[in-house]
């Protein structure tokens, strides 16, 4: 709880450390109609009335069950089934914490379990924690763990420039006060090629995306042996949904593999919560961040789940702790466990499929449109880059306005000089006809 100052004397000094001569000053910036005691409020409604004024308040929003969206960029609209919500609702989960102890938090801790068994299914790798904020957050601990897997004697992360500009900015952010030199990634016009070649004596990592921010596959076959003969560790970025078709980055010998986990039965929720996933090799298991949970037997010779790793520093000596990470985004965990259990090994491959065929679909229709371009030099997965004939900021507001259509990012958001271009994504929630009308829709507001 934070503390509340009494007397006027602490009332004083709490100002005073601040800077504001009195309480007046302090809200100085508010303006003063709006300050309390006269606060103008409506006059009171019954409940059958505010609920009616709130959901006139709501129907003015725009929302994804009623127009097509076609946005990506690290948050996506794929369908989430019913029964995710339902398990992610009852009273024993949504109320549930950190599982300190497992006599009482089996059913949490069994959870966890299966989420990392199927993590590291998908993945190829050999074991999966549970886990971390965001796509992003993963990236910034798999950087730190990197760095400390080589002993603090390597304190170079080389990143790719076509992982997602936030990731990377998150990457900086955590690691401002480390002395790391983060490098590659303001160089646009870098490969794989060139980046293994960066790769030095100082390299703790180099970081990569599969597919890219642009949507664009990679082929890793045989980048990490040569990463590893230069004695750094490879860390991979990736789209759940695309292991659903893709050779996992563990069989190309990743060390470390991550991602954004929304897309595995959490929604777009407003921007978040969201779910970083984070699997890595069993050799640098202790030095990695978060929390495992393991399977056991009692001393009655019965199955049980327990904490086997916990790299909090409350739970460990705090010069040992590799994690300030505390509740791990448990009930995201949860959902992305029903949703891959649900779906199965089959059901995941149709949405990739589906998200694959169909995206292709539409890069070929927006390609025959006149004045558009596809960017088709590699292969892609759900996401491909159009170029437009007039800015895609106005493409984009006339398909919101006339169409009602939510289209592509406006890659000027990332670089400026790309204001003719956009960065289109198509999942299994676009049908086919959604798709025709989106290229009838653009064939219209680009003449």
């Amino acid at each position: 709880m934070s503390y509340v100052p009494h007397t006027e004397a602490e009332q004083r000094a709490m100002l005073a450390r601040i800077g504001s001569a009195s309480v007046r000053d302090l809200f100085a910036a508010v303006p003063e109609a709006h300050r309390f005691p006269e606060v103008s409020l409506p006059p009171p409604l019954s409940e059958p009335e505010l609920l009616a004024e709130l959901h006139a308040l709501a129907a003015r929003n725009l929302d994804l069950s009623t127009a097509p969206c076609f946005l990506g960029a690290g948050a996506y609209h794929h369908f989430v089934p019913s029964v995710v919500r339902h398990m992610t609702s009852r009273s024993e989960f949504y109320t549930a914490y950190t599982p300190y102890q497992p006599e009482i938090s089996q059913g949490t801790l069994q959870t966890i379990f299966e989420y990392q068994t199927m993590i590291c299914r998908l993945t190829g790798m050999e074991v999966s924690n549970a886990s971390h904020y965001d796509g992003a957050t993963a990236l910034a601990e798999a950087a730190i763990m990197a760095v400390d897997v080589a002993r603090g004697r390597r304190r170079e992360v080389l990143l790719s420039p076509d992982i997602h500009h936030e990731y990377r900015q998150v990457v900086r952010t955590y690691t401002q006060a480390m002395d790391l030199d983060i490098v590659g990634d303001k160089e646009p016009n870098a490969t794989l090629e060139s980046l293994v070649q960066r790769v030095g004596p100082q390299t703790a990592c180099l970081v990569v995306q599969t597919p890219d921010f642009y949507g664009r596959i990679l082929d890793l076959s045989g980048l990490a042996e040569q990463v590893h003969a230069r004695g750094a560790l490879l860390v991979v970025v990736c789209d759940p949904i695309s292991l659903g078709m893709l050779r996992p980055p563990g069989a190309f010998g990743a060390d470390i593999v991550l991602g954004e986990g929304q897309p595995l039965g959490i929604g777009l929720q407003f921007g978040g919560p969201y779910l970083g996933f984070f699997a890595c090799r069993m050799a640098h298991v202790r030095r990695m961040a978060g929390r495992l949970a393991g399977e056991t037997v009692d001393a009655q010779g019965r199955r049980g789940y327990v904490l086997t790793l916990s790299t909090r520093e409350q739970h460990i000596r705090r010069e040992k702790a590799t994690s300030n990470i505390c509740t791990n985004q448990g009930l995201n965990v949860l959902a992305a466990a029903v949703y891959l259990s649900a779906l199965g090994k089959c059901g995941l491959a149709q949405v990739a499929s589906l998200c694959y065929h169909r995206a292709h679909y539409a890069a070929r229709a927006i390609a025959a449109l006149p004045g558009y371009a596809v960017d088709d030099a590699q292969p892609f997965f759900k996401e491909f880059v159009v170029r437009c004939p007039a800015p895609a900021r106005e493409i984009n507001r006339r398909l919101l306005q006339e169409h009602g259509t939510v289209g592509g990012l406006d890659l000027a958001s990332v670089d400026p000089a790309r204001e003719h271009e956009m960065l289109l994504c198509v999942t299994e929630m676009n049908p086919v006809a959604e798709i025709d009308r989106l290229v009838s829709a653009l064939a219209e507001v680009g003449s």
